[in-house]
């Protein structure tokens, strides 16, 4: 697999940040994963500009500009809506705002699920997330984000895509996400990309490999 220089260059940044580690690991949906991406590794100004430059050009790429708010699910989405809103900004000249959810509605102050920018009837809105295993959160802010008006869901980006199938096919949990609420679904990188490249450089154990082989025979979609 010949990768472009884009993707090796953000595979061995989320390596050098630790953000993809292997191990056990217990996944939201419940699966027991040998590896996991975790976006919350990402903690010094340098990293979570570099990773916003990454997205913000991913969005570019895959959706264009034409959208008013980056919407990051709570929690990690809030980071990533924030840091990339200012990096579009600043290689685009595009003025996006950020909007995010909260796990508890506050009753108090600035009160409501949202924090951020309010959503607007009109709005076209672009949702930011570390990763799609399942489908499952976005089966969780989907409606947040639909109940707030008239909002057009431009797409979803992520930054790796776990190749692993979804709740409720054999598909790709991109792309049910895609199938299931109508908008397009993309990703920086996939696991297929990272493994290809760590392979090419000889960083997986034979162990990894057996058990990544052993996890991808149980959950792997299966792709037209």
């Amino acid at each position: 697999m010949t990768l472009d220089s884009c993707k090796t260059s953000f595979i061995e940044f989320m390596l050098e940040a630790r953000a993809l580690k292997f191990g056990d690991f217990t996944l939201k949906s419940g699966r027991k994963s040998p590896f996991f991406m975790n976006a919350g590794a990402y903690v010094t100004g340098r990293q979570l500009k570099e990773l916003a430059g990454y997205y913000a050009q991913a969005i570019h790429d895959h959706f264009g500009l034409d959208f008013d708010v980056l919407f990051g699910p709570a929690y990690k989405g809030i980071p990533l809506a924030v840091a990339t809103a200012m990096e579009i900004y600043e290689r685009y000249g595009k003025e996006v705002r950020y909007c995010a959810n909260r796990k508890e509605i506050k009753d108090h102050g600035d009160t409501g699920i949202l924090l951020g920018s309010p959503l607007r009837d009109g709005d076209r809105v672009v949702m930011i997330e570390d990763v799609a295993t399942s489908g499952k959160s976005m089966a969780e802010t989907v409606p947040i984000v639909r109940a707030q008006g008239d909002v057009t869901i431009v797409g979803l980006i992520v930054q790796m895509d776990r190749n692993e199938k979804g709740l409720h096919s054999s598909h790709s949990a991109l792309r049910e996400i895609s199938e299931l609420y109508g908008f397009p679904t993309a990703a920086i990188v996939s696991m297929k990309e990272v493994v290809a490249y760590m392979e090419e450089e000889h960083l997986l154990s034979p162990e990894i490999r057996e058990r990544l082989q052993a996890y991808y025979q149980e959950y792997g979609a299966i792709e037209d």
